[in-house]
């Protein structure tokens, strides 16, 4: 008797199983009157961009009245969208939220959910997708340039390190221009500066760049609080730029540039040459002489006093 009793037993719930397996495929045959989900991730109602309003966007299988709500992180009701609103089939319009409450006000900083309720179908959708509202600009803790010397020439960059008070884009500005955008990056990263703006090379001068963060929301640190960063651009120097010679000797000058080659020209001799160490002879009149090398249209001079021997 107790066998029949196990053997009846199992069989149960073998049939039992099988049936809750049926169903389950079943359902997942059913497609869902609502598709095409596309939700904001983050807004920010106070940022100057395109992430100051949230989008809710949705299809509908069959036509319906759809109520769309902005629940909280412990779904209390936060703001209506639209209200047994009629929807026809297959309309990819968006639902946008502002960011306030549907008393008017701005809601607090925190996670957001967008419900969907059809009348007809009378089913709520409780939409997985989150939407972070972020009023609060990260902070520039700190900006530095890991050389403040560039010798512009092509591949040539600065460093410029930085870090964060949250995840941000590095946004770099020169005057009002922004001359770069960085990459979603952690609290403390680099970007690097190419010594050009618009893929046009600087002239040679000191810049003082700014240095901003921008989050995701599309909140940025004001002008006020963004870092200064300087960086002095060259293209090519001599050093010591004063030189007391006798005549006819031969003397040897520094010369700094990022350039394979650069030209040179003292008194009615020149030439061109490679390398940091120019070695020159003086000429043999006594005389105040002008050293002039150059690349590319960049000119560095060094004075040359010439006296007898």
């Amino acid at each position: 008797m107790q066998r029949v009793l196990t053997t009846v037993t199992l069989l149960g719930l073998l049939v039992a199983t099988a049936a809750a397996f049926a169903i389950t495929e079943h359902l997942k045959l059913i497609r869902s009157p609502v598709y095409g989900t596309l939700v904001s991730k983050t807004l920010s109602p106070v940022c100057h961009c395109s992430g100051r309003t949230a989008t809710v966007r949705f299809r509908l299988r069959h036509r319906d009245r759809v109520t769309v709500t902005i629940v909280d992180s412990a779904d209390h009701k936060v703001a209506t969208l639209a209200s047994d609103a009629p929807r026809p089939a297959r309309q990819a319009d968006p639902f946008t939220w502002d960011g306030r409450t549907d008393g008017g006000q701005r809601a607090p900083d925190g996670v957001y959910k967008p419900w969907v309720h059809l009348a007809n179908a009378r089913r709520t959708f409780r939409l997985p997708n989150r939407i972070v509202l972020d009023t609060k600009a990260p902070k520039v803790l700190s900006a530095s340039a890991a050389k403040p010397v560039l010798f512009v020439a092509p591949g040539r960059t600065v460093a410029i390190r930085y870090s964060f008070s949250d995840q941000a884009h590095a946004v770099i500005y020169l005057g009002r221009h922004r001359i770069i955008r960085g990459h979603p990056s952690r609290v403390r990263d680099k970007v690097k500066w190419a010594g050009a703006i618009d893929g046009r090379p600087v002239p040679a001068g000191t810049y003082v760049l700014k240095v901003a963060a921008v989050d995701a929301a599309g909140n940025e640190t004001s002008p006020a609080t963004r870092k200064p960063v300087t960086v002095l651009v060259r293209y090519i120097e001599i050093a010591p730029g004063r030189h007391t010679v006798p005549s006819g000797r031969r003397f040897t000058v520094h010369v700094e540039t990022a350039a394979s080659r650069y030209t040179w020209r003292l008194g009615h001799r020149h030439g061109a040459r490679h390398g940091k160490r120019l070695r020159l002879q003086a000429p043999s009149t006594p005389g105040t002489y002008h050293l002039v090398v150059a690349e590319h249209g960049h000119v560095a001079t060094a004075l040359v006093r010439v006296h007898a021997k």
